[in-house]
Order: C-alpha cells, then sequence, then structure tokens
C-alpha cells in the first residue's frame, strides 16, 4: 500500500491534485491511498499522532506555515521521506533542497507533470527498498543507511561512525562486533583493522599500511594484514564487484 499525503492550502489546487492522484493510481492499477491536508499544522498534527507516508506533496507557498516548514518538521519524523514540492514561482525552487526535496512541480499542475513525475519518483523508491541497505539508531534517531551509500565504519571509544559517500558522518552507541556481523554478511566489506570496516566498492589502493578510498579518506591496515586484504579484494573484483 502506497501511502501519499498532499498538503496545500488552495482548495481548488488541493482538489485537483487529489482527482490527479486518484486517476494515476487508476491508470497504473496501484495498491494506493491518500490524505488531503489544508495547511500543514494538521499534516504535522497527524505526524505527532504516530501516521506516516511514502510520499508528501507540500505546496511551498502557504501562509504561516510554509511548505519548507512543514518538510522541516516531516524530516524530523522520517529523514528519509521523499518530498515533492509544488511552487508557483522557479525562485523557490532553490528553498527545496535547504530540506532535500526529491523534485518540485511548477504549477498549474497538469495530469502529464504529474504522472511524469510520479513515475520517476516510484521507481526511485521501488530502487530503494529493493537495494541493501542497515537500519541504525543514530544520534540524530532511526536512519536507514544504504550499503551503496557506506565508504567505511569506525569505532571511536563506545561509539560507532558511519562514514558516507556524501561526506556525513553517522555516530550511534553500539557494539561493533555486532556491526561487523551485520555488515560482512553483504560481502563488500573487509576489515583492515579491528576498529575499522571498509566498503570494497570505494577501495583505490591498498598498501601495506593503509588503504586509501575513493573519497580520498584513508583507513590504516593492521601489521601483516595487506596481503590477506589485497586478496580478498582481489576476490571480490573477479566475482563481479563494484
Amino acid at each position: 500500500m502506497l501511502r501519499i499525503a498532499v498538503c496545500d492550502d488552495n482548495i481548488d489546487e488541493l482538489s485537483n491534485m487529489v482527482q490527479l492522484i486518484d486517476l494515476y493510481r487508476t491508470s497504473k492499477h496501484l495498491n494506493c491511498e491518500h490524505a488531503a491536508f489544508p495547511n500543514g499544522f494538521e499534516l504535522v498534527s497527524v505526524l505527532e499522532k504516530g501516521r506516516r507516508f511514502d510520499i508528501y506533496c507540500l505546496d511551498i507557498m502557504m501562509p504561516g506555515f510554509t511548505g519548507i516548514d512543514v518538510a522541516k518538521e516531516i524530516l524530523t519524523f522520517d529523514k528519509t521521506a521523499p518530498i515533492l514540492f509544488f511552487t508557483s514561482s522557479p525562485e523557490f525552487a532553490l528553498d527545496s533542497y535547504s530540506v532535500k526535496a526529491i523534485n518540485y512541480i511548477l504549477k498549474p499542475i497538469s495530469k502529464e507533470k504529474l504522472f511524469f513525475t510520479f513515475d520517476e519518483l516510484l521507481e526511485q523508491i521501488k530502487l530503494e527498498k529493493d537495494e541493501d541497505a542497515v537500519i541504525i539508531k543514530g544520534n540524530e534517531g532511526i536512519q536507514k543507511i544504504l550499503i551503496s551509500n557506506l565508504t567505511f565504519v569506525e569505532v571511536i571509544g563506545r561509539n560507532v561512525l558511519y562514514h558516507l559517500r556524501s561526506g556525513k558522518v553517522i555516530e550511534c552507541t553500539e557494539a561493533f562486533s555486532a556491526v561487523c556481523d551485520n555488515l560482512m554478511k553483504y560481502g563488500c566489506f573487509i576489515k583492515p583493522h579491528r576498529s575499522y570496516l571498509v566498503n570494497m566498492q570505494y577501495v583505490d589502493t591498498i598498501e601495506n599500511q593503509q588503504i586509501t578510498l575513493q573519497t580520498l579518506s584513508s583507513v590504516p591496515v593492521a601489521q601483516g594484514k595487506a596481503k590477506e586484504m589485497k586478496q580478498q579484494y582481489l576476490n571480490y573484483q573477479m566475482e563481479g564487484g563494484a
């Protein structure tokens, strides 16, 4: 069941969006439900009660509590929520990037515009659901990390740090042994040092004392482990690794 939230203070445009989503659902034979909200306060109130949606469609220009404000609130409940903005002016599109919006559509919203955008959005959601990922309880709340975005993991004291391709670091407190057991199942990680795990998708060079990643980060290699790491990396490549 795909759940879509639509929020717009203009009742006519809100009604138009609901009708277009109904058309899309029928034409694509989707198992889908939607909820319409005339302002951001009502949407956030529903989220506070525990309800969640797979896609959030927000008007940017709403008085008092703008679409950007609503998006910021949504992200406190669901950091990976796909947010789609509607705007009457392209000048507001830049604002959408501050809250990691997945896309924006210029008004007036036509059937063609919405269908094209939803096709792309649902394909992306499908790919992310199909892709390997881990769920962790970080300092910023529960987060989903795609394995393809994770470059390396390190433990410092009692804290485990997940280093992402973007440069972001997600920190949490958990047993590093459990992290290793979980990640090693994916077949693309090596452990060059007792405090590090490296995703071989991002390995650039392996030397006697360090591994350099494509992100330019470097990870230490424990004494005497370089040969083993090189062999594991070679095996990974021969088995069709990235």
